[in-house]
């Protein structure tokens, strides 16, 4: 078993984990707008904001306990990225569900199913990480798990956006490659927080 490395004062990463909670709720609210009607996208598109508040109070919650706590799991320079990538994964989120309410989006690709399967998975692999940060346990298989689903999101995007130009006239292209951008970015987020993992890992070990 390996030794635990940081002292047990883990209120911050049950708030980091708490944020990775708020990702997988809102991969399941953006799932609701993709198979909703246009005349329900403002309401879950405000449920979606009201999420990314709670994203938001979360990282500040942490800001005020690692001020507050003379002895944290992580240095506080590790606590303050690994929450700042995990609201900017939320805050992608929130941008793609306000796309799709403000454009009245309609006929949007399968790929973006695709796209929203795989973060849900992202964010429950990182809400359970972040709780096991204090003892590294099992953490490598995250760390891998998460950048093999990282390049395959990076390629569903690459087809995403060559079928889109090759379907859609410029203002429509637009408007959906502002949608798979959002997406993209999520995933991009979460791939910075494993990696940021994996840097933690490799210093600590």
């Amino acid at each position: 078993m390996r030794l635990r490395l940081f002292p047990q004062e883990n209120a911050g990463l049950e708030l980091l984990s708490q944020m990775g909670g708020v990702l997988i709720r809102g991969a399941g609210t953006l799932s609701e707008v993709l198979g909703a009607e246009p005349a329900d996208y403002e309401r879950l598109a405000e449920h979606m904001h009201q999420l990314e508040a709670e994203s938001t109070d979360l990282h500040f919650a942490l800001m005020t306990q690692m001020r507050s706590s003379f002895i944290n799991p992580l240095p506080r320079e590790d606590l303050y990225d690994l929450s700042l990538t995990l609201m900017s994964a939320m805050e992608n989120l929130d941008a793609a569900a306000e796309i799709i309410s403000l454009y009245r989006l309609t006929g949007i690709s399968k790929r973006a199913a695709e796209q929203l399967e795989v973060i849900g998975r992202q964010a429950e692999l990182t809400a359970s990480a972040m709780r096991r940060l204090a003892s590294l346990e099992d953490l490598d298989d995250y760390w891998i798990e998460m950048l093999r689903l990282s390049k395959r999101t990076e390629r569903t995007h690459r087809i995403w956006v060559s079928e889109l130009l090759r379907d859609h006239k410029p203002l429509t292209y637009a408007r959906h490659r502002d949608l798979a951008d959002q997406l993209a970015g999520t995933t991009a987020s979460l791939r910075q927080c494993a990696t940021a993992v994996g840097g933690i890992l490799v210093r600590e070990s």
